[in-house]
């Protein structure tokens, strides 16, 4: 398994957690420029590493490119040549560019998967859309699955404009909840608390309470009951909430990001 630009933060979680699951390092591949940060990587995490992405390429049966969106189409006109020839399965971690366009710049037949990861993978409980192109087949799903998994969950979509959906829920989600956090952070200090017991009760507390949506057998909307008492301290927050719309507010910023993940992909394309 080759990974171009595999000594970034993402790819490397995704190494990482490969490696940690039990494939075997020896057989990943990473490719960078900085020829230290490569040996610091490979010593870290036991792979190999190289510099020159076409001889990496011209072993690979599973390419993962993990560059960034805006160096793909480069790095796809460099490699074109021996992906049309040899076929690996491709899995892009780059956000935003649709299959046309790999399918252009990489050549027609090659199997092709999307995925979604989001940071939250860096500490192992990470989300990833899938989308799989025409020609994958079951196995080369169940590698993408594989690798997807090794740092959390994996989540295929049969459209491709799920994947727009997905960075919408799971994507660009961690921000969501980083900025409602910074919010009760704030208001708890306005209201006297200390800065750094308010963001350490805050930070607990959107933890256990994502632990326990997980490991619970009822919705959250029924776990967000158990926690309301009739005409108590949780009834009338929730109604403060629920009054001045954050409902409708909630929906009104996922769909605009999902809007502009699908604008993002036209300009890409284009």
């Amino acid at each position: 398994m080759v990974f171009i630009g595999g000594a970034g933060n993402m790819a490397g979680a995704v190494i990482g957690g490969l490696v940690a699951s039990g494939y075997p390092a020896g057989r990943i591949v990473a490719t960078g420029r900085n020829e230290q940060k490569l040996t610091d990587f490979a010593a870290r995490h036991g792979v190999q590493v190289t510099t020159d992405n076409a001889a990496a390429v011209a072993e690979a049966d599973v390419l993962v490119l993990s560059v960034k969106p805006q160096m793909m189409k480069e790095l796809c006109g460099q490699i074109a040549t021996l992906v049309s020839d040899r076929k690996p399965l491709v899995i892009t971690l780059a956000a935003g560019i649709p299959l046309a366009a790999y399918q252009r710049w990489l050549g027609a037949g090659v199997p092709i998967v999307r995925a979604m990861p989001n940071t939250p993978a860096l500490v192992g409980t990470g989300v990833t859309g899938l989308f799989a192109g025409d020609g994958v087949s079951n196995a080369q799903k169940q590698i993408a699955e594989q690798m997807a998994e090794a740092v959390g969950i994996a989540i295929w979509v049969d459209e491709e404009a799920g994947i727009d959906q997905v960075i919408a829920v799971s994507g660009s989600g961690p921000a969501y909840y980083f900025q409602f956090m910074e919010s009760m952070i704030d208001a708890a200090e306005k209201a006297g608390m200390n800065r750094a017991d308010a963001e350490r009760l805050t930070l607990q507390t959107a933890l256990g309470a994502a632990k326990l949506a997980v490991a619970s057998d009822v919705d959250v909307a029924q776990l967000k009951r158990n926690v309301m008492s009739p005409n108590g301290t949780t009834e009338r927050a929730i109604q403060r909430f629920q009054n001045d719309g954050l409902p409708a507010l909630v929906e009104r910023a996922m769909r605009d990001c999902a809007d502009r993940a699908a604008e993002m992909a036209r300009e890409l394309d284009n």
